[in-house]
């Protein structure tokens, strides 16, 4: 697997955050973003003519939390919810999530290290502090979906989380790139997770370029091994765009 490609003007650049702007931290509150992150975005944001969107299972607030001041378009909860260009806002209706909340919440208060996260349109419950009880979380939230119609249970790093059927971040990658000004581009999505996978199938689909943070196989056709380095290339792609004008 090739290691990265070079970013260029005609290309639309689509970035996971979790494991890929950033470290993956111990709690999803405890993310530690550096300071040189934000300026490189807004950088290559103006750059790319307005051609960059954060496509995230986080919630908007959290995403604008973390890169403030700076605010970008953006799919937060896999494509549930979205921020475009031209500022429209579109999202899901949120599904009925009482019951896998109650069954999270039960079992985040028995066990110390599990982290239950509520979001808009999902319940996302945290295992990475307790990971010998990655099948009882599974389990129970299977059990809690029983009954409940138009969902899916997602599997990531250390979590599963219970979100709307079909909404993923493939989907969410095609619905900026039938808008500008990300249509008519060469899509570029950087993930790190089997959650970011869809988003490599429609980057590829759409003869554009797929690329893997860290170990673990994939689709994707190239690999940078950590998000330091993921983000020492956006940093050279920045300097290198602009020395293209």
């Amino acid at each position: 697997m090739p290691l990265m490609p070079t970013l260029t003007r005609a290309n639309a650049l689509f970035l996971d955050f979790d494991g890929t702007l950033t470290d993956i931290a111990a709690q999803p509150h405890a993310v530690h973003v550096p300071s040189g992150l934000a300026p490189t975005l807004t950088a290559l944001h103006r750059l790319l003519g307005g051609a960059l969107a954060i496509v995230t299972g986080r919630r908007e607030s959290d995403i604008d939390g973390f890169l403030d001041p700076l605010v970008l378009p953006l799919a937060s909860e896999h494509g549930a919810q979205y921020r475009f260009a031209d500022g429209s806002r579109p999202a899901i209706d949120p599904p009925e999530l009482a019951p896998v909340l109650r069954a999270a919440e039960q079992l985040a208060a028995q066990h110390r290290g599990l982290v239950v996260e509520v979001k808009r349109a999902s319940v996302a419950l945290h295992f990475r502090q307790a990971q010998d009880l990655a099948q009882v979380c599974r389990e129970a939230l299977e059990g809690a979906m029983t009954g409940l119609a138009g969902l899916e249970l997602l599997s990531g790093k250390c979590v599963y989380e219970v979100k709307p059927a079909g909404i993923h971040k493939g989907q969410a990658i095609s619905a900026f790139m039938r808008q500008a000004p990300f249509a008519g581009r060469t899509p570029v999505f950087v993930g790190d997770d089997v959650t970011d996978e869809a988003g490599f199938s429609s980057v590829m689909a759409l003869g554009g370029l797929a690329i893997k943070v860290g170990e673990g196989p994939s689709q994707a056709q190239f690999r940078c091994m950590t998000p330091a380095a993921l983000r020492g290339w956006l940093s050279t792609s920045r300097t290198t765009l602009e020395h293209s004008r």
